[in-house]
């Protein structure tokens, strides 16, 4: 039976993410849902200063550092929880791991900066390596793939393997498959049906993230809005559960936590 998973909750410091774009762009109110979000169930709080839906127009560092860093430690200053930094640069993630986050979680595995894996290292965190093909003004265009779970299976190991010769321990490596970056709804579903073949071939634990997500909207066509997508969003976190995913990044803390529970009661009972 697999074992429930850590939940991470996500806090979006931006004007333009896809779904709560603008709502936590305030710093008060950012620690304040994320305090809100840790009592809800929340295991780890994933703080993002950069928008990467799909088309969406790259920040600097400073403003992503501007965005983010007062909400780490303001959060830091009231609980011992775990924090992750969502960002592709290594400023940002210097400046976050400095203020007190635990995890550098990077959609582009190291690649936005030709030394983002030496970097991590020294740093000495945990690092969460996901895949994205293209970036995120293009990713969505014609996304291709021979076999998308050998592919990203591939890519996720080659990435860690990468890492680890950097100088990151291979205990702090996380992986992503990423979805939604890169991949139309056939992949989705595809990675999300083995999820679990992807770990067993890297070996690393995985940080899984498809909440709110457009897929869902393409499979139900009543949910254009990103906040109409709650019941697709925890029915993927409980399958990724039963795949083995070990951290759910989400932004409905309280319903995806009680779905677990009820899902590992009824596993539980013989």
């Amino acid at each position: 039976m697999p074992k429930s998973p850590s939940i991470m909750g996500i806090i979006n410091v931006t004007p333009d993410s896809f779904s709560d774009g603008g709502q936590y762009s305030a710093a008060d109110i950012a620690i304040e849902h994320g305090l809100n979000l840790l009592s809800q169930g929340a295991d780890w709080l994933d703080i993002g200063g950069e928008s990467t839906r799909p088309g969406a127009m790259p920040v600097s560092a400073m403003e992503e550092i501007n965005r983010t860093l007062p909400v780490i430690t303001g959060l830091r200053a009231n609980t011992d929880a775990l924090i992750s930094i969502d960002t592709m640069k290594p400023e940002v993630a210097i400046a976050a791991v400095q203020a007190g986050a635990d995890m550098w979680n990077d959609v582009s595995a190291g690649r936005f900066a030709s030394d983002g894996l030496e970097i991590a290292a020294q740093l000495k965190c945990r690092l969460c390596l996901m895949h994205m093909q293209g970036e995120p003004r293009s990713m969505q265009a014609a996304p291709k793939y021979d076999d998308v779970v050998d592919d990203i299976s591939k890519f996720l190991a080659d990435r860690a393997n990468l890492a680890i010769k950097a100088g990151v321990k291979p205990e702090n490596i996380w992986i992503d498959p990423g979805i939604g970056f890169g991949k139309i709804l056939n992949h989705n579903i595809e990675l999300m049906r083995n999820l679990d073949k992807i770990i067993q071939s890297t070996g690393f634990p995985m940080l899984f993230g498809a909440s709110r997500k457009r897929f869902i909207a393409n499979i139900d066509q009543q949910a254009q809005n990103a906040s109409d997508r709650l019941g697709g969003s925890i029915a993927v976190a409980l399958a990724a559960a039963n795949h083995g995913a070990d951290i759910i990044r989400v932004h409905d803390v309280q319903e995806t936590k009680q779905a677990l529970m009820v899902q590992n009661k009824l596993n539980s009972i013989e």
